[in-house]
């Protein structure tokens, strides 16, 4: 997996992914949820934002498992989530159905685009084997909207984009292509899969400027031909706003694939 985020960087986005997440995939999953009390699998936790936003939205005893391969991050989220977990170290990567035993619900929340296609695959084998629905938030669509536009936004997004897609460590990532690899997955083991978009809205302020500076950033260490104009954009792009693209997804249903099934099958 790719290094994870710093717990003040998660703070501040907390509110935006909050106000982004698709709340209304929530009735469709409280319709296929089973009775009882829950156990839900957390994917990625982070600082556990994804139970604070979601545990009060299902009215019933729940108990988290979270998942993280940053001990500090968990250890914040144990903290601070209002409903009991248990925590588990480890690379998501390598998780399988029988890590997910017992689970009612996995989520995630800005993970799929973090990951491979054959990564994704075997998540969908993993939730669809442990028989239980998959809520996975905040997937980047690709799509951002500065206004004022400017002929620069244009460039600074695609350069971007192909970092978000960019190889690490012999691994290359998804990026924008996340949900539709994602969605396609979890179709061919029969699942249903209902999206929704979750964009982030974004005014001048903090978060706002963080975000500004990592996303140029990252476009400048993909192209560096577009660092000479970081320090101007960045100047005239600071009291603008921005509506950054994301889609939910919710997976119902399906069996895992068999060892012959996968994409190059056939």
């Amino acid at each position: 997996m790719t290094p994870g985020f710093s717990p003040d960087w998660l703070a501040l986005r907390e509110k935006a992914d909050a106000a982004a997440r698709a709340a209304e995939l929530v009735e469709p999953l409280l319709a296929v949820l089973p009775p009882g009390p829950l156990v839900i699998h957390d994917l990625g936790c982070g600082t556990g934002s994804m139970a604070r936003w979601l545990a009060p939205l299902l009215p019933r005893a729940q108990r988290w498992v979270l998942h993280d391969r940053d001990p500090v991050l968990l250890a914040h989220a144990a903290k601070s989530v209002p409903v009991p977990v248990e925590t588990r170290a480890g690379d998501l990567t390598r998780l399988r159905a029988a890590d997910l035993a017992g689970a009612s619900l996995v989520t995630a929340s800005a993970l799929l685009d973090l990951l491979t296609a054959d990564e994704v695959e075997a998540l969908a084998d993993a939730c669809t084997g442990a028989g239980c629905p998959a809520l996975l938030t905040l997937s980047v669509a690709g799509e951002v909207e500065l206004s004022p536009a400017e002929p620069l936004d244009l460039r600074f997004a695609a350069a971007f984009d192909d970092h978000q897609r960019r190889t690490v460590d012999g691994r290359t990532l998804l990026g924008p292509d996340a949900v539709r690899v994602a969605t396609e997955a979890f179709v061919r083991r029969g699942a249903v899969v209902h999206s929704r978009r979750s964009p982030w809205r974004l005014g001048p302020g903090e978060l706002f400027r963080e975000w500004l500076r990592g996303w140029v950033e990252a476009a400048c260490e993909q192209q560096p031909q577009l660092r000479p104009y970081a320090a101007g954009y960045l100047s005239r792009r600071l009291g603008s706003e921005a509506v950054v693209g994301h889609v939910d997804l919710l997976a119902i249903g399906g069996a895992p694939c068999s060892p012959d099934s996968g994409p190059g099958s056939g």
